[in-house]
């Protein structure tokens, strides 16, 4: 089988399979006999399952609860990266951010439903989110690949090691001296520096060259070894979800590659507004046109 680190571009056009699974229920329908029939799952998704989880970047109404500061002052979602902010507005930011979608409480309810609907059946995830909602939902960790990071980590900018450290007591700092209503952090002794060398830290999350990524390549080589080690008469699923194209080369473009040079493979794919499939694929691929969160509502375990 295909690495599903592999990356292929499109061919031959997009379509959806035709008849049942150009409707809601007849989506489910398919899905569930393609479910009954697999050996194996991988389930693979991006920023909109996360979304339809109800942790969706661009919405500007949480964004301005959480960040009345940064709202004032004309921002309106949490992509930040690249905005000129003042170091302690850009901690403000961050640790507020990742406090709410990384550290916040308890297990998320979708998150535990997909994992229902999965059930018993041997299964890996890849996912390029970074906020760890899989394993808080109830997914093993040795069986999750986050190829992009995880929030849950800080990094050295340098980097001068290849080590990272738990963000959340750096974090923590952050927020016991963050000024909600200016935005700002008023202890500078709070702003976070890496322990070895005092440079600046950063997430542990892919964002240029300097990402520290020893952490997960474990996983993803363990799920090469998986999907390779996968008899040739198995079924494999791959279900896709929220995977779109702000960075189609994590997730998007690999489990297509991968069904593509996999004879017994199927691609589900979940994506409200780029639900398309490379017609290559044929009747192997599924097109969900749906949010994640309608779709699997109505998927019993």
């Amino acid at each position: 089988m295909v690495s599903p680190t592999s990356d292929i571009r499109d061919t031959g056009g997009a379509r959806g399979l035709g008849g049942p699974g150009d409707t809601l229920a007849g989506s489910r329908e398919t899905f569930r006999a393609w479910l009954r029939d697999a050996d194996r799952v991988l389930v693979a998704a991006g920023a909109g399952l996360s979304a339809a989880a109800g942790y969706d970047y661009g919405d500007t109404e949480r964004f301005r609860q959480l960040l009345p500061a940064l709202h004032r002052l004309g921002l309106r979602s949490r992509y930040l990266l690249g905005v000129p902010l003042p170091e302690d507005m850009m901690w403000g930011y961050w640790a507020v951010h990742i406090d709410d979608i990384r550290h916040g409480p308890g297990p998320n309810a979708l998150y535990q439903h997909l994992r229902a609907v999965v059930g018993d059946r041997d299964h890996w995830v890849m996912t390029s989110n970074v906020d760890a909602l899989f394993v808080r939902g109830g997914f093993a960790a040795d069986r999750v690949f986050t190829p992009q990071g995880d929030y849950g980590r800080l990094q050295c900018t340098v980097p001068c090691t290849r080590g990272t450290w738990d963000s959340k007591p750096f974090l923590d700092r952050v927020l016991a001296a963050y000024d909600r209503e200016s935005g700002r952090v008023t202890d500078p002794a709070a702003l976070p520096r890496c322990p070895r060398c005092g440079a600046d830290v950063f997430p542990n999350v892919r964002v240029g060259p300097e990402f520290v990524d020893d952490a997960y390549l474990p996983a993803g080589h363990r799920l090469a070894g998986w999907l390779d080690g996968a008899p040739e008469d198995s079924m494999v699923l791959v279900l896709e979800i929220g995977a779109g194209f702000n960075t189609p080369g994590v997730i998007r473009r690999p489990m297509e590659n991968l069904v593509r040079h996999t004879p017994r493979a199927r691609l589900v794919r979940v994506n409200p507004d780029h639900p398309e499939v490379p017609a290559d694929l044929g009747d192997r691929a599924l097109s969900v046109p749906f949010g994640a969160d309608r779709f699997l509502s109505g998927l019993t375990p």
